[in-house]
């Protein structure tokens, strides 16, 4: 077969029969095979094959998980969110824990429909595998438009979808899939030297923390100082003079 040479030939060299390599018999086949076996080795109690989460994967009869309660100010009845999570490559070193379903059980029915559909998709999410920790923020988006709620410590949640996002963050971070924020050695010796100041100038000054008379003394009901001290027999106020002896 001819082959049409388009550019000018600048080098060329000669292949000498040596310089080929040898052709790949079926005997090297093992030893190669052998060789990478040798090379990494599996370890005890490890899988040969990795298990990753998939939507195939199937349902175990045991899921080991936790559960949330939420209580807001805007209803009556609390809600409980269950998050179970399977276990991938248990006992190997690609141990892993993931999240599998989720459940929210409540006796306000006013909002059974989005919970059930809202438990069906997330579940979905978490079964296909992958990256789910978008779930959060998109979560944690959710505005109720007609206004959210602060909770007990002074947090404002703009939602009951928003805090069911951030139960879900809580999870992941306890299972290891999501890094607790923590503030590094300067921000948190800032932080606590900023509240230090703070709560020192705002601190509520006792009325009777710096008083130019004996410690002890009662409330005069004249002229209102801690003054009233027994003196010769009688209750005297060393402010105003008022005594029920006199």
């Amino acid at each position: 077969m001819a082959i049409k040479i388009e550019r000018k030939i600048v080098k060329y060299a000669v292949q000498k029969s040596e310089d080929k390599p040898a052709p790949k018999t079926e005997a090297s086949k093992p030893a190669a095979a052998a060789a990478a076996a040798e090379s990494s080795p599996v370890r005890p109690g490890q899988s040969a094959q990795i298990i990753r989460m998939h939507e195939r994967l199937e349902r175990p009869e045991v899921l080991v998980g936790s559960t949330y309660k939420i209580k807001t100010p805007i209803s009556d009845h609390a809600m409980y969110v269950t998050i179970n999570d399977i276990v991938l490559n248990e006992g190997t070193e690609s141990e892993q824990r993931r999240p599998f379903e989720i459940f929210i059980n409540s006796k306000n029915l006013d909002h059974y429909q989005w919970i059930v559909a809202l438990t069906r998709v997330i579940s979905a999410v978490f079964r296909k595998g992958g990256d789910v920790t978008f779930l959060v923020e998109e979560l944690k988006a959710v505005f109720d438009p007609r206004g959210g709620y602060w909770q007990p410590g002074g947090k404002f949640m703009p939602s009951i979808i928003a805090e069911l996002g951030y139960v879900i963050e809580r999870h992941l971070q306890a299972i290891g899939l999501l890094r607790r924020p923590v503030l590094d050695e300067h921000q948190q010796k800032l932080v606590d030297e900023k509240r230090a100041e703070y709560e020192a100038r705002t601190r509520q000054t006792d009325a009777f923390a710096k008083s130019d008379f004996p410690e002890g003394a009662q409330l005069c009901a004249k002229c209102s100082t801690a003054a009233v001290v027994m003196m010769d027999g009688c209750m005297t106020c060393l402010n105003c003079g008022d005594s029920k002896c006199m």
